[in-house]
């Protein structure tokens, strides 16, 4: 930075973010891992999360604030992470104390404010990423799996690479390359980021929804997350090249597990055993209303409460012997409904759009999503006369509903 002018010190400050994708919006999130308030548009936002850049202040010659992006090294190298005496240091070692005391005491300091997870699981989490096994987060949709695995990637200060193979149509071509061809070089072998991460040193590598990939994929990562082997092999041609895992890499997978998904595989074995497993739990109200409130400080906490009232219902009555509900509202949609609240929609109208249509609808005054109708009415403060149109005789009467 440098003084153009009297009393201004024009150039980039030392305000930096980085933009986490939470639901349906970009927050962003200061260099100790919580989600921080800055003027900061919307579409930048978005375009910092989607392309991994950082965002930072910076200073003009009139003394006025505004905001660039920046490469996400430059995020990296201002962290400032927490210690008895203001920092902690979860640099790799080899101290088995000091191990320790950087599993039961530094990591509780490293926590964000806004994840709710237990502390033994992230002391669990914590553990396993400094000793570099391989982490399978599991959990129902929603639940905050893939949250939880970039607060980590966020605490431990190391470069990260996400992968969604979930989505991923051709496996080898997104873990190994593929072959190219062009004018000035002839053909040659394009190599794939996958195999830039895992040639990181002390790389994380973020594989999301590792339930939904295609078999191929499973083939591929085999090797690679062996702990007896770390390697890569580029073709199945008997002495083929290999690229061997970086020190210090350790991968961290999300994945659906259960016959509620059927859009996801049955893990094979031999990759389940090659991680650790940590089972992100459902949150109850108390907690949803907690998450809540540390992302939409500006939205009614009565309207807060009851979203996470009502999903806590969902979730009860889904696992009840008398099961009335097959589906249960997720933390992610309780996020979306607070996010619609954030953006003007009242509590019934973010219902109507973010939680109704993922239930059933069939069995009409029986059906799954009147029965959520009604429980949503029970916490609205004005009565809509044209909400519930399609059961208004049977319910024109009903002493039941409460109206604030």
């Amino acid at each position: 930075m440098k003084n153009l002018k009297k009393d201004v010190l024009v150039g980039y400050t030392d305000e930096i973010y980085k933009v986490s994708k939470v639901g349906n919006r970009f927050l962003l999130m200061n260099t100790e891992g919580e989600v921080a308030e800055a003027p900061v548009g919307s579409v930048m936002r978005r375009t910092a999360g989607l392309t991994n850049k950082a965002v930072r202040g910076y200073m003009n010659a009139k003394g006025k604030n505004s905001y660039r992006m920046v490469e996400m090294e430059e995020f990296n190298m201002m962290i400032k992470p927490l210690k008895e005496n203001g920092e902690v240091n979860i640099e790799p070692t080899n101290d088995h104390n000091q191990i320790k005391k950087i599993i039961h005491e530094d990591s509780l300091k490293l926590k964000p404010e806004n994840l709710i997870i237990k502390d033994i699981k992230w002391k669990y989490l914590i553990r396993s990423a400094v000793r570099g096994k391989n982490i399978m987060m599991t959990g129902a949709a929603g639940c905050g799996k893939t949250m939880a695995a970039k607060h980590l990637v966020t605490q431990l200060q190391r470069p990260d690479y996400y992968f969604n193979l979930g989505s991923t149509q051709d496996p080898r071509a997104t873990l190994i390359g593929n072959t190219q061809f062009s004018k000035e070089k002839g053909t040659f072998f394009s190599e794939s980021a996958f195999i830039k991460a895992i040639k990181t040193p002390n790389a994380i590598v973020l594989l999301d929804e590792l339930s939904r990939a295609h078999p191929d994929a499973w083939n591929i990562l085999m090797t690679v997350l062996d702990a007896n082997q770390r390697y890569l092999r580029l073709d199945e041609a008997e002495g083929s090249p290999i690229v061997n895992v970086a020190e210090g890499v350790t991968f961290i997978a999300t994945a659906n597990i259960g016959n509620e998904y059927t859009a996801t595989r049955v893990l094979d074995r031999a990759i389940l055993d090659r991680f650790v497993m940590i089972e992100m739990d459902l949150l109850n109200a108390e907690e949803e209303f907690t998450l809540l409130s540390k992302m939409y400080p500006e939205v009614d906490v009565i309207d807060l409460r009851a979203v996470a009232e009502i999903a806590h219902n969902t979730r009860e009555v889904s696992r009840s012997e008398v099961a009335k509900l097959t589906n249960m509202i997720s933390t992610r949609a309780s996020v979306e409904m607070g996010g619609l609240l954030y953006d003007g929609f009242t509590l019934m109208e973010a219902a109507e759009v973010a939680i109704l249509p993922f239930f059933s609808a069939d069995g009409g005054l029986e059906s799954e999503r009147t029965y959520v109708k009604q429980l949503v009415q029970k916490y609205i403060k004005t009565t809509d006369e044209n909400l519930f149109n399609e059961v208004k005789e049977d319910e024109s009467t009903d002493s039941d509903t409460i109206v604030w």
